[in-house]
C-alpha cells in the first residue's frame, strides 16, 4: 500500500439563479481548506510497477511553485491573450424590427468595457483586458455589421469579409482531414461488414450539392456536408445489418438518385437539408 494525495473533486461550485457566471471571481473554498489542513491523502493498493508513475507524478507536483505559475499565467493572459467572440451577429438589434431590442443591446453594452479595457476579477486574481486581442465573427446574412452599436463598431475597427466555401474547399474537407466525414462513414458501416467505395465523381457531386444548397437556401458553411452525407447514406445505414459483406459504390449517379431532386426543391431542402 502507498499513500498518495487525494485529487478528488473537492467542493462543487453553484451558479446563482438568473446570474450565470456570477461566481467567476469567488474564492474556491475547497482549495483553501485543503491547503489549511495540509491536504488529504488516501491509501491505494497498486503493483510496484504502477506505483512508480504515481509517486513520480506526486513528487513532481511538489516541485511546482503554484504562485509563480499563476503569476506567469496572468501575465501571459494580459499580454498575449486572445478572446474569440463567435455568433456576434446574434446580438445585433436588427433594423427591420420595430421597437427597442433591449436584450441584444444590453449584451453589446456589457462587451464595451471588456473590449475597451477593464479589470476582471477571477479566482486567480485581477485580469486587465487592455492588451487582450478581441476577435468577433458572425454570419451577417440577415443582420448587418452596421446593426451593432456604434460604440462597439468603433472598438472593432478592422473588418475582414470571408468568401463562401467553393467546390474545391468542400472536396478538400471531405478527403484531406484525418477524421473526414467519408472516413467516418466508411468506418461506421464497416462495423456491419458493409464496404463503402467513394469515387472521385461521387465526391465531386457531394461537393457540388453542398455548394448549391448553401447558395440557394442558407450558407451554413461546411456543416452542410453533414446533412448531405446523412441524406445520401440514410437508406444504407438503415439496412446495413441486412447487407453485410456487400460493397457499395458511391458515385455521381448514386448521389443524384438519393438527393438530387430534393436539393433542387428549395422549399423542401430548406427544412430537410
Amino acid at each position: 500500500d502507498i499513500e498518495i494525495a487525494d485529487q478528488g473533486g473537492g467542493m462543487q461550485t453553484f451558479e446563482f439563479p438568473g446570474m450565470p457566471g456570477a461566481n467567476m471571481g469567488m474564492i474556491n473554498l475547497g482549495d483553501m481548506l485543503g491547503k489549511a489542513m495540509g491536504g488529504r491523502t488516501r491509501k491505494k493498493k497498486v503493483r510496484v510497477v504502477d506505483s512508480y508513475e504515481l509517486l513520480i507524478a506526486e513528487e513532481s507536483d511538489k516541485l511546482l511553485d503554484e504562485d509563480q505559475l499563476v503569476a506567469e499565467a496572468v501575465h501571459m493572459v494580459q499580454n498575449h491573450g486572445i478572446v474569440f467572440l463567435d455568433e456576434v451577429d446574434k446580438i445585433c438589434a436588427r433594423s427591420d424590427r420595430q421597437g427597442a431590442d433591449v436584450s441584444r443591446e444590453g449584451v453589446q453594452r456589457d462587451l464595451l468595457p471588456l473590449i475597451e479595457g477593464t479589470t476582471v476579477s477571477t479566482k486567480h486574481g485581477q485580469i486587465q483586458t487592455d492588451h487582450i486581442l478581441f476577435i468577433a465573427s458572425g454570419a451577417f446574412h440577415v443582420a448587418k455589421p452596421s446593426d451593432l452599436l456604434p460604440e462597439l463598431q468603433g472598438r472593432l475597427p478592422i473588418r475582414v469579409e470571408l468568401q463562401p466555401l467553393t467546390r474545391e474547399d468542400f472536396r478538400c474537407i471531405l478527403t484531406e482531414p484525418e477524421n473526414s466525414l467519408i472516413k467516418q462513414y466508411v468506418a461506421l458501416l464497416g462495423t456491419e461488414q458493409v464496404t463503402l467505395d467513394f469515387t472521385d465523381d461521387g465526391i465531386n457531386a457531394l461537393a457540388d450539392i453542398a455548394v448549391e444548397i448553401n447558395t440557394n437556401v442558407e450558407n451554413i458553411g461546411a456543416r452542410r456536408l453533414h446533412t448531405v452525407m446523412e441524406r445520401v447514406l440514410d437508406e444504407i445505414s438503415f439496412a446495413a445489418t441486412d447487407r453485410g459483406g456487400e460493397t457499395i459504390t458511391i458515385d455521381a449517379d448514386f448521389v443524384e438518385r438519393h438527393i438530387g431532386d430534393l436539393a433542387r426543391n428549395t422549399d423542401l431542402s430548406k427544412f430537410i437539408l
